[in-house]
C-alpha cells in the first residue's frame, strides 16, 4: 500500500529537480508501485501572507504518514522549510532527507550539494541533544538510486515513526 507523504523543498531553486522525484510514479504505472502518494504544497500560497501559509502547511501535513526534505543548494536555509520540518515532528512523522543536488537539470547541469537542514534542529532527551540528522537518514536521490528505491525509504521512515 501507498504511503502518504508531504514534500518539502525550496520552489524557486530546485523545482526542476523536485519535479523528477515528485513525478517519477508516472513511470512506475500508479502510486501504489511508487509507494508514495504525494501531498507537497506550492509556494503560490505566499501570496496570502505568514499565517496562511501555516495553516497551508498544517492542512497538508493532514493524513500524512511521512514527510520527504528534498535537499538542494539552499534547502537548509529556508524559514518554510524548517516549519515544515517542525510540524512534521509534532505530529509524529516520519523524516526522511533526499538530496537532490546532482539530478541534472533541463540544460544537464547538476549543483552544489546543500546542508542538511536536520542539523538545524534537536531535541532534549534526559539532558542529551539529539539532532535529527542523527535520529534520521539522508539519501543522495541519484547516488542511492532513489528512483528505485524511493517507496523502501519512505517505508523505513514510516516505520521508524511507529506509523
Amino acid at each position: 500500500m501507498a504511503r502518504s507523504i508531504f514534500i518539502s523543498f525550496h520552489y524557486q531553486r530546485d523545482i526542476w529537480r523536485v519535479n523528477v522525484v515528485r513525478n517519477h510514479h508516472i513511470t512506475k504505472g500508479n502510486y501504489n508501485v511508487a509507494g508514495y502518494w504525494d501531498h507537497s504544497l506550492w509556494e503560490e500560497a505566499k501570496r496570502h501572507g505568514n499565517p496562511a501559509i501555516e495553516r497551508l502547511i498544517v492542512k497538508g501535513l493532514d493524513g500524512t504518514t511521512v514527510s520527504v526534505v528534498l535537499i538542494g543548494a539552499e534547502t537548509a536555509g529556508r524559514p518554510w522549510v524548517g516549519y515544515e520540518i517542525k510540524k512534521s515532528f509534532e505530529r509524529g512523522n516520519g523524516l526522511l532527507g533526499v538530496y537532490i543536488h546532482n539530478i541534472e537539470d533541463k540544460y544537464g547541469r547538476r549543483d552544489i550539494m546543500g546542508s542538511n537542514p536536520f542539523d538545524s534542529w534537536h531535541v532534549e532527551r534526559n539532558g542529551v541533544r539529539n539532532y535529527f540528522s542523527q535520529m534520521y537518514r539522508t539519501y543522495d536521490w541519484v547516488n542511492d538510486s532513489g528512483y528505485q528505491n524511493f517507496g523502501r525509504w519512505v517505508e523505513q521512515a514510516a516505520q521508524q515513526a511507529g506509523k
